[in-house]
């Protein structure tokens, strides 16, 4: 019967989803806390419907494309930008990527947010706001509410790129002359503009993903969540999209990132409590980590779940933290998926129980993300000794 009306409430979420453009793009992004609790059937659709809309994005003509560079950059911006290609190099769910070259002759990435973008997204999230109750009957242990309000106010930040400039210096700054990750300066930036230093790359590590060498997927696999969990404690800021797409392979071995406009902020890094409760799951003590759990808000108070019940639920997602290197693959990940998801306490019951605090909304994208394209890739990377130089907490004092 839940099922069922599990299913029904689905279908509507997703028909509603169907009829928005930015804002359902942005939302899937965070969304993806749900496709570990949802059997397949449910999540398929909605995966189906977020790659219709991205797949239809269409690119801006060059009438609209010049409105847009007047409106940010003066009827002059040719003298800022002595050489502009007209044809996009690179769309995204609310802007696009353009080639050029800055007046002191440096070749640019120039990306231009779409017209009229935040007043769309933004009454798209007002729509799924609306949608929060439907939720709370697909994944009833959630608190949805304060996870779409805080979606709302990442979404608006990434809006500005004048945030997402700050966030990016910040991050080329520190990551200047690093051996194995390159990100790209801040040139110049308006509230709907970016100026960056163009970063030639060969591939993205969706290509290695496809065709790659099991060598580059291991190499680049580790440099990858190197740099996802150096973040905070070098920049104070957590990279929040860790889609494959966004991390470019250079000729030189190295590793680009691009796109900052969705970050966490950690000004003292990642909160050490994450460290401790890993710990603690390794160690293998799960008393520990019930408490933990419930003292952070990832189980509701009033919620009845004992710590056997825990650790057959969290206990092979602890695994790639035990081992000196671990052997991620896409088989792991559809077994870890088809067991929570399946019927019983140490399925999709636990699952249900299981709440996550707004907070760590960002953190818990970037952790499932990460670990998708560690599978996606099939990647072999020292994932243990990863977690000890990077989350706090997590090393024996």
């Amino acid at each position: 019967m839940l099922a069922e009306v599990q299913a029904r409430t689905a279908d509507q979420v997703f028909k509603v989803l169907g009829e928005l453009k930015g804002g359902a793009m942005k939302f899937g992004q965070a969304m993806s806390v749900f496709e570990s609790v949802l059997p397949d059937e449910l999540a398929g659709p909605y995966r189906e419907v977020l790659t219709k809309l991205q797949d239809a994005a269409p690119p801006m003509s060059k009438a609209m494309v010049d409105r847009v560079l007047v409106e940010e950059f003066g009827t002059d911006w040719a003298d800022k930008l002595i050489d502009f290609d007209y044809v996009a190099a690179a769309a995204a769910s609310i802007g696009q990527v353009h080639r050029g070259t800055w007046v002191d002759g440096r070749p640019v990435a120039i990306k231009l947010q779409y017209p009229g973008a935040a007043k769309a997204l933004q009454s798209d999230l007002r729509q799924i706001g609306r949608l929060a109750r439907m939720f709370g009957v697909i994944a009833p242990g959630v608190e949805v509410k304060p996870l779409v309000e805080e979606l709302q106010a990442r979404v608006a930040e990434e809006l500005d790129y004048g945030l997402e400039a700050q966030a990016q210096e910040a991050f080329a700054t520190e990551f200047d002359d690093d051996p194995q990750i390159v990100v790209p300066h801040v040139v110049a930036h308006t509230e709907k503009a970016l100026v960056s230093e163009w970063m030639e790359s060969e591939s993205s590590l969706a290509q290695i993903i496809t065709s790659g060498t099991q060598d580059e997927r291991n190499r680049f696999g580790e440099r990858y969540v190197r740099f996802l969990f150096a973040g905070p404690s070098r920049a104070g800021m957590l990279h929040a999209d860790p889609h494959p797409g966004n991390f470019r392979i250079l000729a030189d071995g190295r590793l680009g990132v691009v796109d900052f406009g969705a970050v966490a902020r950690f000004p003292d890094g990642l909160p050490p409590i994450l460290g401790t409760l890993l710990r603690h799951a390794v160690d293998g003590d799960f008393d520990a980590v019930t408490e933990g759990l419930r003292a952070e808000g990832f189980i509701r108070p009033g919620t009845k779940i004992d710590p056997a019940t825990i650790e057959r639920y969290l206990d092979p997602f602890v695994e790639p933290a035990r081992q000196d290197t671990f052997a991620f693959s896409r088989e792991w990940m559809r077994e870890q998926t088809s067991r929570v998801a399946a019927p019983g306490s140490e399925g999709i019951g636990t699952a249900m129980k299981i709440n996550l605090p707004r907070e760590y909304l960002l953190i818990h994208r970037v952790w499932i993300g990460g670990i998708g394209v560690l599978s996606q890739l099939g990647a072999t990377a020292p994932f243990r000794s990863i977690m000890e130089e990077s989350l706090p907490g997590f090393t024996r004092a």
